[in-house]
């Protein structure tokens, strides 16, 4: 009988309490603040928008005493702890170098920037200013993770050789949609192709060679990509994206003596199927949060982090967003998208 451990994430309640900025109120944050208010001790206390209404009415659906135009005046302001940047896709690299300059700390939506270079730029200035800085690769964050994690360190599945990850979302085409914009950070590895890359990252690290092929739209983005990675291990990895149809979101992980198996999307709270040589154990997520409630997960383990000293997070370094960034660059020059 497989002894599966216990997952080791922050409680969502009573532990550190950050004060949260949100610059960018959009789709994400609207989902991001819901999951903080109603399940954790953590609270966003002022927004920021380029439009005065859309930040008002903003701070009235989520209970948020300050609403400011423009994000100077939030990042001057000395009650927010940790600003949230949830803006478009080309707007995390100038508004997370600002934020830092601001002294404040930082979670900046994945992806990070729109390329490396970007990127490496976010990590030498947070690494400088001494402030935390963190990709809201939040799915890491999930007890799931950890549970991987911690098998994989123990060595239950032996020498791991394959990881495998393929997200698909389907979108309607359309030319007034930032995600087929090129200059707004359009193209599916950006938005759903980074998730899959993040997780044979977490798996395999680092990739040593990338392969890939796939789609483009008329504007010049991503719309499919199918991707092979080698690692210097010798160990591979598969993985996709695609905006053409909706897939289930599944991934594993094969090693020598054993595997692990998502039932249900591993970018939300889940389902595994663990095999360990002749043995097999089920493991769901009993957390009773389900679908984007799971952001609240990395925002508990942000405060810790803080509260313990900690200027990076341990479990996706920046380097490991600068790693994953790389990889997403090259897999884009390759299908001709970059």
């Amino acid at each position: 009988m497989i002894r599966l451990p216990e997952p080791a994430v922050t409680p969502l309640r009573g532990g550190p309490i950050a004060r949260w900025g949100v610059l960018g109120p959009g789709g994400i944050a609207e989902d991001w603040v819901s999951a903080l208010h109603r399940h954790t001790d953590q609270r966003v206390v002022a927004v920021a928008s380029r439009s005065a209404d859309r930040s008002e009415a903003f701070a009235a659906r989520h209970g948020i005493p300050r609403h400011y135009e423009g994000h100077e005046a939030l990042l001057q302001d000395p009650d927010v702890d940790v600003v949230y940047i949830s803006a478009p896709h080309a707007q995390h690299h100038p508004l997370a170098l600002a934020a830092i300059e601001a002294g404040k700390h930082v979670l900046i939506e994945k992806p990070i920037a729109l390329n490396v270079a970007q990127a490496e730029e976010i990590a030498r200035a947070a690494r400088a200013a001494g402030v935390f800085a963190m990709e809201a690769m939040w799915s890491r964050y999930l007890p799931q993770s950890d549970l991987i994690a911690q098998l994989l360190a123990a060595g239950e599945l032996g020498d791991v050789r394959l990881a495998t990850a393929h997200l698909g979302w389907q979108w309607r085409y359309d030319l007034a949609d930032r995600n087929f914009d090129p200059a707004a950070g359009g193209g599916v590895m950006i938005d759903a192709g980074v998730y899959s890359l993040w997780f044979a990252h977490s798996v395999l690290g680092a990739a040593s060679t990338v392969s890939a092929r796939g789609a483009l739209a008329p504007t010049g983005v991503e719309t499919e990509a199918v991707i092979l990675l080698e690692h210097e291990s010798g160990a591979h990895a598969a993985v996709s994206a695609s905006c053409t149809v909706t897939t289930p979101g599944l991934a594993a992980v094969y090693g020598s003596s054993g595997s692990i198996r998502f039932e249900s999307s591993f970018v939300f709270p889940a389902e595994l199927r663990i095999t360990v040589r002749s043995d097999e154990a089920h493991w769901r997520d009993r957390s009773g949060l389900t679908g984007r409630d799971g952001l609240a997960w990395q925002a508990t383990a942000l405060a810790a982090y803080i509260a313990e000293g900690r200027t990076e997070s341990p479990v996706h370094s920046l380097d490991d967003s600068v790693a994953v960034m790389r990889t997403l660059d090259e897999a884009r020059r390759q299908i001709g998208s970059l």
